[in-house]
């Protein structure tokens, strides 16, 4: 007689699908506007689409070295060193991902063991969480104070057991649009000194910081830079979120580790796409003058709102823009999100996904990495509500 089947029992049984996958579903269901998810309505430079396409054409379509082309490893690391005064070597420190949410995954997998704490903080992107569960960890969540979305860094320092491995940080941070200052990290960097936490800290956004702020890079902080992974996005920064590219950063006894999860898991990252990037960096400004462009579309988005009933929050990063909308209704806002796509043809995020307990305030994420006609369109619908 065959033995009876082991029943299977699911390693995250409270994950369902992503908000991104079902709101860009409904969105495209009801014919919406889509300012759910994170990614352009437009396209990316002829320039850099010219460079793909010439490196697929050249033949260099076969495995690159597992922690990417030298060229790329090269760039990244000069810019680095331009931007944020941090000296890595890409030899050793630097490895090019397919996508930065890999690249944070691979980090938690190669040190959080069963039983380790990684410290979150809430409202934290939705992959976190799953990330440390799936490897056996525990999250630990710190709440952000609303409305400006502060870090209580003393609550900080009271989460902080024995057993934490591991903090993930978000800035600029999704889904709340802002950022940490010099302060946060200065103060963050007294916290773990003479601690063995580790590091994993998401700037993928880090060229979208608006009102002549800078972007606070953990590499800016020698205490924390010696303890991090920095990972980013060329997806986010260069308009091509379904080319999956990214890159992790950290320290060679830290790198090491995080190499040897990366071989037995993706490997690789696409090979011309690598060549296309490193060519394509060379052009600074095409990362300088982000800042700039997509503040011009957050103000565009926000003029538009103008007397609406919607109130904007703080948006000092990113490409999000949330708005209150306790003076429209009292719905929780995952109900409100569905009956604007289906009712009114626009589509957003509720912000109360990204926590364990729904908050009382009452809150929708925007995406304003769209045409001008896009966002017009968005504004008109949404002053009407």
């Amino acid at each position: 007689m065959r033995p009876y089947p082991r029943p299977i029992t699911s390693k995250l049984p409270n994950v369902g699908t992503t908000i991104f996958t079902i709101m860009s579903k409904l969105a495209a269901d009801h014919n919406a506007i889509n300012l759910s998810q994170g990614f352009p309505d437009f396209d990316c430079t002829p320039e850099l689409r010219a460079l793909f396409c010439k490196y697929i054409n050249s033949g260099l379509n076969q495995y690159p070295p597992s922690a990417g082309i030298m060229g790329l490893r090269e760039a990244i690391a000069e810019k680095m060193q331009s931007l944020y005064g941090a000296t890595y070597d890409p030899e050793h420190e630097v490895t090019v991902t397919p996508g930065a949410t890999y690249a944070i995954f691979t980090a938690v997998s190669a040190f959080v063991r069963p039983g380790d704490e990684v410290i979150l903080f809430e409202p934290a992107y939705d992959s976190y969480g799953p990330a440390v569960e799936v490897n056996g960890g525990k999250p630990v969540y710190v709440q952000m104070q609303y409305p400006d979305y502060s870090i209580d860094w003393e609550a900080v320092r009271n989460a902080i057991t024995p057993r934490t491995r591991m903090m993930i940080l978000n800035t600029p941070n999704n889904p709340t649009a802002s950022v940490f200052s010099a302060e946060d990290l200065r103060v963050l960097e007294g916290l773990l000194r003479d601690t063995g936490i580790i590091v994993a800290s998401d700037e993928v956004y880090e060229h979208l910081v608006f009102d002549g702020h800078q972007h606070q890079s953990v590499a800016r902080f020698p205490g924390l830079a010696e303890r991090s992974f920095v990972v980013s996005s060329f997806g986010k920064t260069y308009a091509v979120t379904g080319w999956k590219m990214g890159y992790a950063i950290a320290p060679k006894n830290l790198m090491l580790e995080f190499r040897k999860v990366h071989q037995f898991n993706a490997f690789v990252s696409n090979s011309p796409v690598q060549y296309a990037f490193a060519d394509y960096m060379k052009n600074k400004d095409a990362y300088l003058s982000l800042a700039a462009f997509y503040q011009k579309k957050r103000d565009f988005f926000l003029d538009g709102l103008k007397g609406s009933r919607f109130k904007p929050l703080p948006s000092r990063g990113t490409f999000f823009q949330n708005l209150d909308y306790s003076a429209i209704s009292d719905e929780a806002d995952t109900d409100l999100a569905i009956r604007l796509t289906k009712e009114h043809g626009i589509a957003s995020i509720p912000v109360s996904v990204f926590y364990r307990k729904p908050p009382v305030h009452k809150v929708l994420r925007f995406c304003f990495a769209k045409s001008e006609e896009t966002l017009a369109r968005g504004a008109a619908i949404l002053s009407k509500i």
